[in-house]
């Protein structure tokens, strides 16, 4: 088969996923990529207006909702305040520099809620760990998104740990403490599944990896050390960025984003089959890789982001066109049909690219700051802003907002969509908005 037939076998197959499943497992939904096109949410809510329920969430976090069956999940951590002698101890340690929460203990909570009702239903402890690493003010300690398969959920959180929980039950089935790097500000990306493998990164800024642990008993499977040149200031080495699994050439690939380079990985044995160097100037890598048009999109996220355009059709990927203006170094890129959008950190700078060449259609101002990643729903684009307002622009090449809505609170997590109801985090409560 031929690339331009396997790109449209590919793409049919993310838009058959994308409109027919009404679970929401993993971070950006079902393909990954922020896609549901097929839901009547409702185009207008308020606190007041088309909220079917709202839900005060125990415990802190910005991992996104997880919709499966008649059961919403999300995560949150319970945390213990160190001594004012153990904080200024650790913060000897501090080399980023940056504010930060010091903790003598952290709980990692799984917490289900009723869909209908919107009632608490398991709070389930999954993971525990002394003495944590500290987090920015601005992360949490329940940051990464769990992914959901076979009734089974999957935790990665960094260096706190890896678990399997089972959903029904409330069993915790397995726990890998193990596999440790200095986060530095805290763990950020979440796992991906390929056959009985759970794949994440482990991007500190004294080792960076990538690993694969066995799904059904928590063992370490294969460790990928990265190979790239990097700076020398162990800062610019560190990354949270999220696993995909690719299409590409005819097999199954892992792209994976760190430091510097994005690097394409076999998902059975942590082979490395190529990666592509974006320079120094990318680390701390937040943005989730999208796939599409034949071409891998790649935020580089902090000191001068790029938004790359990665061609995947060739022997050896190549970078075939850059973006360097208004690239948020957080949120991820959506794409749309024929064309690319993201928003800028602050300020709220929305961008449409020609997903093939990069070239700008528009770049229009909607306000507010962004770190959660925008989403298709029902023929819109929705941003959502640390504000707490969703601003849903119309796809196209021509700029048209369509609605602004307004909750209290910030909007860190992205959204999830199941059915006609879509569900929104912020960091008091979930809320749940249908007719």
């Amino acid at each position: 088969m031929n690339t331009r037939k396997l790109i449209a076998v590919a793409a049919a197959s993310l838009a058959a996923i994308s409109s027919t499943q009404a679970d929401w497992p993993q971070w950006r939904g079902p393909g990954g990529q922020g896609v549901a096109d097929s839901s009547n949410v409702p185009t207008e809510w308020s606190e007041t207006k088309n909220v079917a329920w709202r839900t005060n969430l125990p415990g802190r976090g910005w991992s996104s909702p997880l919709v499966i069956g008649n059961q919403v999940w999300v995560t949150a951590a319970h945390e213990t305040l160190a001594s004012e002698e153990e904080t200024k101890e650790r913060l000897k340690a501090n080399t980023g520099g940056q504010p930060l929460v010091v903790l003598s203990e952290v709980r990692i909570n799984a917490i289900c809620i009723d869909k209908e009702s919107g009632k608490i239903v398991k709070n389930i402890e999954v993971l525990r760990k002394k003495d944590p690493q500290w987090v920015h003010k601005t992360n949490s300690y329940a940051s990464p998104t769990p992914i959901i398969e076979g009734g089974k959920m999957y935790f990665q959180n960094g260096s706190y740990g890896t678990a399997c929980l089972e959903m029904k039950s409330g069993k915790v089935l397995w726990r890998n403490q193990d596999l440790w790097v200095m986060h530095e500000n805290g763990p950020g990306g979440s796992p991906t599944i390929w056959n009985d493998l759970l794949i994440f990164h482990m991007d500190g800024s004294d080792n960076q990896f990538i690993a694969a642990i066995n799904k059904n008993t928590g063992k370490v499977v294969w460790k990928a050390i990265r190979s790239g040149k990097m700076h020398d200031n162990p800062q610019l080495k560190k990354a949270y960025g999220t696993p995909v699994i690719a299409k590409i050439r005819g097999r199954d690939v892992v792209v994976s984003p760190a430091a510097n380079w994005v690097y394409g990985y076999d998902p059975a044995t942590g082979e490395e089959l190529w990666k592509v160097e974006y320079g120094s100037l990318g680390f701390s890598i937040v943005p989730k890789p999208v796939i599409g048009k034949g071409m891998i999109y790649i935020g580089t996220s902090y000191m001068r982001p790029q938004l790359l355009g990665i061609d995947v059709t060739k022997a050896k990927p190549e970078i075939a066109w850059a973006c360097k203006r208004s690239v948020p170094a957080i949120s991820s890129p959506l794409l749309v049909g024929n064309e690319l959008y993201f928003v800028s950190d602050s300020g709220g700078m929305v961008t449409c690219l020609d997903a093939k060449t990069g070239k700008e259609q528009w770049r229009e101002r909607i306000g507010g700051n962004h770190g959660a990643s925008p989403t298709l729903v029902g023929g819109r684009l929705l941003f959502h802003s640390k504000e707490g307002e969703t601003v849903a622009l119309k796809p196209g090449r021509e700029f048209q907002v369509l609605t602004r809505n307004k909750l209290d609170g910030q909007h860190h997590a992205s959204a999830a969509v199941s059915d006609d109801a879509l569900y929104l985090r912020t960091e008091k409560a979930i809320y749940k908005i249908s007719e």
